[in-house]
């Protein structure tokens, strides 16, 4: 009788992974326009992703460990921050010509090391780039292939930044001071630097630019800061490690990337308040530990039509796709070893 039992519930057993596995297995879930260029970083290369079709246009080998990217306005070129290994540290950006995919040039910067959160100066051929070594935000010239600019942060590990959407001001994420440093940089010049929760990494400015979320990994919070008067006004709340930060495009809700939690907590960004927090599979029960890698999300990016949010969810190795509307995950994308930025060709 006990054997019967355990011959039944193995084959019950069997037979619900199956069905979970059918559920599970990748399904392209949209035909959008637009080509997904994808940084993975464990594998220092950039998949290229046509969104019509789900298909790999290209895998291109780059500089060792390449962290993050940035598309300029015309869209003729992308540009990828070469970060490093633990053992080799970077210290250049690869551009990528967007009319063929291939790499125009490797722009050295020099004694400025791991260059790592990087953002596209609007209506020009520049970049803003913050660096781990050195702590400094440089703007680079991408035509001319050099730096234009060098400010130092005066903080430890500045890792991220953001642009408010004048052009003017830029803001950096500072890991290790707890902090965000605050640039002009038309005068060239650090002009502020606010405290923020302990370690201080994701960072986004609203799209009106009277807001920017900071998200501190160690406390699990998110800062709130007043742009005009440069101080913190609200703090909300998330899960364990939030790395990332990103307001969909029309202002109305900012995403999180919760590293330990494997989750997506969403805002409301008005009401200041929590409206959904969207788990990925690995994480919780015996049977999603099997069938799933054990979800990290970090990058996100939003599309274009502002109708769906990218994903990097960088231990799967796959970029998980958000449907805005219904804010539900609907599919994913595979990418390569362990995807961290991404970029969109419109």
């Amino acid at each position: 009788m006990i054997k019967k039992i355990i011959l039944i519930a193995g084959v019950l057993l069997s037979v619900s992974v199956m069905v979970i596995y059918l559920i599970a297995k990748e399904k392209f879930p949209i035909s959008i326009s637009g080509v997904l260029y994808i940084v993975n970083k464990g594998g220092s290369t950039i998949s290229i992703i046509e969104l019509k079709t789900g298909n790999i246009i290209k895998e291109m080998q780059v500089e060792i460990e390449p962290h993050e990217a940035t598309m300029l306005s015309d869209q003729t070129k992308l540009i990828v921050t070469n970060y490093g290994s633990k053992s080799v540290a970077g210290n250049s950006l690869t551009v990528i010509n967007t009319k063929d995919n291939t790499i125009s040039k490797v722009i050295s910067l020099g004694k400025n090391v791991k260059p790592h959160g990087i953002v596209a100066i609007p209506n020009k051929q520049k970049v803003v780039v913050v660096t781990d070594v050195g702590n400094d935000l440089l703007v680079v010239d991408i035509e001319a292939g050099e730096i234009e600019m060098t400010i130092s942060t005066q903080q430890k590990f500045s890792h991220l930044l953001a642009l408010h959407p004048n052009g003017r001001l830029a803001y950096t994420a500072n890991i290790k001071s707890n902090s965000v440093s605050v640039f002009d940089l038309v005068e060239g010049k650090l002009v502020s630097i606010i405290s923020c929760g302990n370690g201080a990494e994701g960072i986004d400015v609203s799209p009106n630019g009277k807001e920017m979320w900071v998200s501190n990994n160690l406390d699990n919070s998110i800062y709130i800061v007043d742009t005009k008067l440069n101080r913190v006004i609200d703090t909300l709340y998330t899960e364990d490690f939030p790395l990332r930060v990103r307001f969909t495009l029309d202002g109305k809700m900012c995403f999180v990337s919760n590293f330990e939690a494997g989750s997506i907590s969403i805002f409301d960004a008005e009401q200041k308040k929590l409206l959904k927090v969207i788990r990925f599979p690995g994480k919780y029960g015996i049977v999603e530990r099997i069938l799933y890698p054990t979800p990290t999300p970090i990058g996100i990016l939003m599309h274009p039509n502002g109708r769906y949010a990218f994903i990097s969810n960088s231990n799967a190795n796959k970029i998980e796709i958000i449907d805005l509307e219904r804010l539900t995950a609907i599919g994913s994308i595979p990418a390569g070893y362990i995807p961290d930025g991404m970029s969109i060709l419109e």
